[in-house]
């Protein structure tokens, strides 16, 4: 992890730049891959199962027996603390249901609006080395609050052809039954086409390599809703001498091990602190099973030593992450300064880890500096906003000379007449 000491603004957008693979070759390997999903359905799916995840899959679908079996190997431990995880999330996102308000604009309009869950959605839970059945919370819960009537999940199976048993459990605590054993961007044209198998839905979510965010664009610019462009994993941490090293270097290696794609910054206007703080993670990382990884993605991250927290603070916005640590002096007025970041962690025991998993907010976040324009899963995330409106004789009246001088400067006629009609017939009625 290089140290970059005080750089010039203008270099700030080279500096912060992602890991990313060559954008020609990526699209050109999904687009093959959802085209033929798109073809072939359930057989392109197996055919795929077993080039890039070495496993043949006969029945792509999830039985009721495999979900029993899945809770039976579910220690009591993990079975606690999912369950409190799962009492966290759902209070925070109870939290964001809006009770319906009749607004009258003028006397006689009433408007209002309902917010209807999106009937069929389908979410994509990365499996393969991390299986994240933590996403499934994160998704599941919020989508079974908004009242999504059929719910889809899509995770790549294990080298037995199974799909792992805390991924399972978690999806039936929720009540999901629809369980495929896809990964990858054939899972996202899986849900976004339908198959024999997987249903069609309307919108995705779910965070993914690059190869899963690359499809979700593709569909999106089909027409089909998605979360949001959900890459690979990043981090950035502020830390002033308030801080504790050590906690740094865990919080950064925490987000290092996701994937040699993932991305760290270490953001101080102390260079002695940045040495020491990465001193910290070389001695961290050498205990880690997934040592590799995180070292991979360390090649990619950077530190920087600014001149001003002024300094800090409009990097961090540049940058804007999917997750932001402020382990400084004052962190709740720095707080306030933030503009783009998915979720944000204050103070010295704030770890990225408790979003991760049950302090109650939403793990699905933007990445890849989509934060300047996106917000993370939310409950609104799972909705539409369905407006409505009632006019009386009175409303029409009050309102009726407004629309038919706009319509009219418009020069759309029709629209002006069919005001016209009604208030001559409300002066022929009286």
């Amino acid at each position: 992890m290089k140290i970059i000491s005080k750089p010039l603004r203008s270099e700030w957008i080279n500096l912060l730049k992602r890991p990313e693979i060559e954008q020609l070759s990526l699209e050109t390997e999904v687009t093959a891959i959802m085209n033929a999903v798109k073809l072939e359905g359930d057989s392109a799916l197996r055919r795929f199962a077993e080039q890039f995840d070495g496993v043949k899959v006969e029945s792509l679908q999830v039985s009721l027996a495999e979900f029993q079996q899945a809770e039976d190997k579910i220690e009591l431990p993990l079975k606690i603390a999912i369950h409190q995880a799962r009492t966290n999330i759902e209070r925070f996102h109870q939290a964001q249901r809006e009770e319906t308000r009749i607004i009258e604009t003028t006397p006689g309009v009433r408007c209002w609006s309902r917010a209807v869950g999106i009937e069929k959605v389908g979410l994509y839970i990365p499996g393969g080395s991390a299986p994240l059945f933590s996403t499934i919370l994160m998704l599941g819960i919020p989508a079974t609050i908004a009242g999504c009537k059929e719910i889809v999940i899509c995770t790549p199976p294990d080298a037995k052809g199974e799909v792992n048993h805390v991924i399972l459990y978690v999806a039936r605590i929720l009540g999901i039954k629809k369980v495929f054993k896809v990964g990858g961007a054939q899972a996202i044209a899986a849900m976004a086409y339908g198959t024999e198998s997987i249903p069609k839905v309307y919108k995705l979510f779910g965070p993914g390599n690059q190869y899963v965010t690359s499809a979700k664009k593709m569909v999106n610019r089909e027409g089909l809703a998605i979360d949001m462009p959900a890459g690979p994993s990043e981090l950035a941490i502020w830390a002033d001498e308030t801080c504790n090293p050590s906690f740094v270097a865990a919080d950064l290696l925490s987000q290092a091990e996701h994937g040699s794609d993932s991305q760290v910054v270490l953001v101080s206007t102390n260079e002695k602190l940045i040495k020491k703080i990465l001193a910290e993670v070389a001695h961290q990382v050498e205990i880690l099973p997934r040592a590799d990884l995180a070292k991979s993605a360390l090649e990619n991250s950077v530190a920087f030593c600014m001149n001003s927290n002024d300094d800090c603070i409009d990097l961090l916005n540049e940058y804007a992450p999917e997750h932001l640590i402020i382990a400084c002096e004052d962190s709740d007025y720095w707080s306030t300064k933030v503009i783009n970041a998915g979720s944000v962690f204050l103070g010295n025991y704030s770890c990225e880890s408790a979003g991760d998993y049950a302090s109650g907010t939403n793990h699905t976040l933007p990445t890849n500096g989509f934060a300047k324009a996106y917000s993370g899963v939310s409950l609104d995330s799972f909705v539409k906003k369905i407006t409505f409106q009632r006019i009386s004789a009175d409303g029409i009246l009050n309102l009726g000379f407004v629309i038919e001088t706009m319509a009219e400067a418009e020069g759309l006629w029709a629209h002006k007449n069919a005001v016209t009609l009604r208030l001559n017939k409300i002066k022929n009625d009286n």
